[in-house]
């Protein structure tokens, strides 16, 4: 199995493992589901921590108003009056006016909190560095957590405009936010590897050769940003450590160059440029006396 480690810009995003006669077509709409469903899991995380501090999302038409403009409008939100949390509900007001500030209890929150974290877990960068390789069947099981945590918290389900519930249902609309310019459409993929492009129409061991166990660092985006930026020579760290040892060594020569009116290294015996004579003399060791 090739090893893949995928890449967006110089960020690192995830292993990957796939047989060297995989059809590049497959193997860019595989890594391209689990690049998109890891942003899927951490915009669900995000909306998530609110839902379990604020309660539920208010109707699109009471987005930022104050209590006193509800009232005057006549406005009213059905949904939070019929999905009320497990357990009851904790005022908590949300000062930017997207939810309607019915929280649910301390233990309902942490029900909701610790799945955040378990999902976060399944789908972080760390996996990189533990070598682990992640899978569409993987951001699967982190949003079927999620979404279990959601009905256990609230059995009677969300609003159907809640964003928790668009991201579950896949209808979410992410035109006109930064979340949207980050995924990346299957059919305008690209993979590159080493400057070059993974044409769709090939395999990947027509680029990589048949050794099964290669690791290469794969580049995803979207098709028209041209090529992606080489990797780096060296580590930002192996930076880091080089700058360090110059930075060492140049304090060492300043403190040298300070140290070259300094004498008191000639009274040294290797500094005697008689030595080697009064040695063949036999008068190496002697020392004088005063009478």
């Amino acid at each position: 199995m090739v090893l893949l480690h995928v890449k967006r810009g110089d960020e690192s995003q995830f292993l990957l493992q796939a047989p060297g006669s995989t059809e590049l077509e497959e193997l860019t709409v595989q890594v391209t589901r689990v690049y998109n469903g890891r942003l899927k899991v951490q915009r669900l995380c995000s909306e998530m921590e609110e839902l379990a501090e604020h309660g539920l999302f208010l109707p699109p038409n009471m987005h930022g108003l104050t209590d006193e403009q509800i009232e005057e409008l006549k406005l009213k939100d059905e949904w939070g009056e019929r999905c009320v949390p497990s357990g009851g509900a904790v005022f908590k007001k949300d000062d930017i006016g997207r939810r309607n500030g019915q929280a649910p209890n301390e233990k309902m929150k942490q029900v909701i909190k610790k799945t955040i974290e378990e999902a976060k877990a399944i789908i972080s960068k760390k996996q990189v560095e533990a070598s682990v390789c992640v899978t569409m069947e993987m951001v699967k099981d982190a949003l079927d957590q999620l979404r279990g945590a959601v009905m256990i918290v609230y059995p009677m389900g969300l609003p159907p405009y809640d964003p928790i519930q668009m991201e579950f249902e896949d209808k979410e609309d992410l035109s006109g936010t930064q979340a949207g310019l980050s995924v990346i459409k299957e059919s305008e993929a690209q993979l590159w590897w080493a400057a070059k492009e993974l044409r769709r129409t090939k395999k990947l061991s027509d680029y990589v050769g048949k050794n099964e166990k290669t690791k290469i660092i794969v580049k995803i985006q979207q098709r028209g940003q041209g090529a992606p930026a080489r990797e780096p020579i060296i580590s930002s760290e192996e930076q880091k450590q080089l700058m360090l040892y110059y930075h060492r060594r140049q304090e060492e020569l300043k403190k040298l160059e300070e140290n070259d009116d300094d004498d008191s290294c000639l009274n040294s015996p290797w500094a005697d440029n008689t030595a080697l004579k009064r040695h063949f003399h036999g008068v190496k060791d002697i020392k004088w006396r005063p009478r």
